[in-house]
């Protein structure tokens, strides 16, 4: 005997954008079909208290036990559940009380008569609601149980390509990770904006298999984590004085601030500090490929950070490794000195900054100079 359809259908993960995706696509699926328009509905489930709680549930309810005016099967998104996540509101006793309401409800769906997709984010599965539709419902935990980090980002970019037929190259997808942080959804964006362009390139008319390059992300991808101001700090880290005066004056000729700049300036300074000092220790080496032996650096000198677990220009070994390489050997790694010199000058510049606040693009070009002319 064929197994029997699942009651309806539970998409939940911790990032809203990933799981409203692919609720989306199960929902589309399901009302292919479905001509009439009253046989469809999107209700939310966002609820900022215990009493939006039991309104939403509410109207599920409704929803669940309206017929369809004609006779044919109904189709419901209930979507943005929240109230399923250790939250204040996901907490709550009353809460508890209504989404056992909710699990009952589910349980006596027919799917014959009606198609169910709840989307939820985050979700607390230690629960016994999300264990009970992981067992009685079509399950999906939308990037596994380690979403965010690194590895479950990076996945979702290579997914993304794969769906639009292109790869990343060597370097490409880290990069990618780099500029644009764990912003779900401008990453993949990002990755359809790179694919359209490396599948129009003329290179790509031969037949070979469409490769988004490290130079595509380069060049057509701006810096977007933690604020950082690319080119201005590419430029100074470069020591191209000239490359640095054309990047002072495009971000100030767009009404930009001083400050943004010089944090950017601290953040990769700091960071290339750290790097120096473990070269001249001799724990790592800038190479072509990078910086070899951070990793094994980490249980000498990682005890050191504790202050400072999350990611941060303060913690090396917080940042993306792969990443502190391109940065250590995008240009030749300055001295240690050099490197102090420089926070210091990015402390004048900041008290410059205060007392001529409408002089700031000169403040910084006359910093650039002292710096790039030593």
């Amino acid at each position: 005997m064929p197994a029997a359809t699942p009651p309806f259908i539970f998409v939940c993960g911790a990032d809203d954008y990933l799981v409203n995706r692919l609720g989306k696509s199960r929902y589309d699926e399901l009302t292919t079909d479905v001509t009439d328009e009253f046989a469809r509905e999107i209700l939310s489930g966002f609820a900022n208290n215990v009493g939006e709680v039991e309104t939403a549930i509410n109207r599920f309810r409704e929803s669940v036990q309206t017929v369809s005016m004609f006779g044919g099967k109904r189709v419901i998104w209930f979507k943005d559940v929240n109230f399923l996540a250790d939250t204040v509101t996901g907490r709550a006793e009353s809460t508890l009380k209504l989404v056992e309401d909710l699990k009952e409800i589910l349980a006596k769906i027919d799917p014959e008569q009606v198609a169910v997709v709840l989307t939820a984010a985050p979700v607390d599965r230690r629960r016994a609601f999300p264990k009970w539709c992981e067992k009685t419902g079509d399950f999906t935990l939308v990037g596994g149980e380690g979403e965010g980090g690194a590895d479950a980002l990076a996945g979702v970019i290579l997914a993304e390509a794969r769906l639009l037929g292109v790869s990343f190259g060597e370097g490409a997808a880290q990069l990618l990770l780099a500029k644009v942080g764990t912003n779900t959804r401008l990453l993949i964006e990002e990755t359809r904006k790179l694919a359209t362009y490396a599948q129009s390139d003329a290179a790509t008319a031969s037949g070979k298999p469409v490769v988004i390059e490290e130079k595509h992300v380069a060049d057509l991808t701006a810096n977007t984590a933690e604020g950082d101001f690319f080119e201005a700090a590419e430029a100074f880290f470069a020591g191209n004085l000239p490359w640095t005066m054309t990047a002072l004056h495009h971000h100030f000729f767009t009404g930009g601030d001083a400050r943004p700049i010089i944090s950017a300036l601290q953040n990769r300074n700091r960071i290339l500090i750290q790097v120096r000092a473990l070269v001249d220790a001799g724990e790592v080496r800038v190479g072509p490929r990078g910086l070899d032996g951070l990793p094994k650096a980490i249980p000498t000198y990682g005890k050191h950070f504790v202050g400072a677990p999350e990611k941060s220009s303060f913690n090396l070994f917080s940042q993306n490794a792969w990443y502190v390489g391109k940065l250590a050997g995008s240009a030749k790694l300055p001295t240690l000195r050099r490197l102090i010199d420089n926070q210091q000058e990015f402390i004048r510049a900041f008290e410059e900054i205060v007392q001529r606040p409408n002089e700031q693009n000169e403040v910084l070009r006359e910093m650039a100079v002292r710096c790039l002319s030593t």
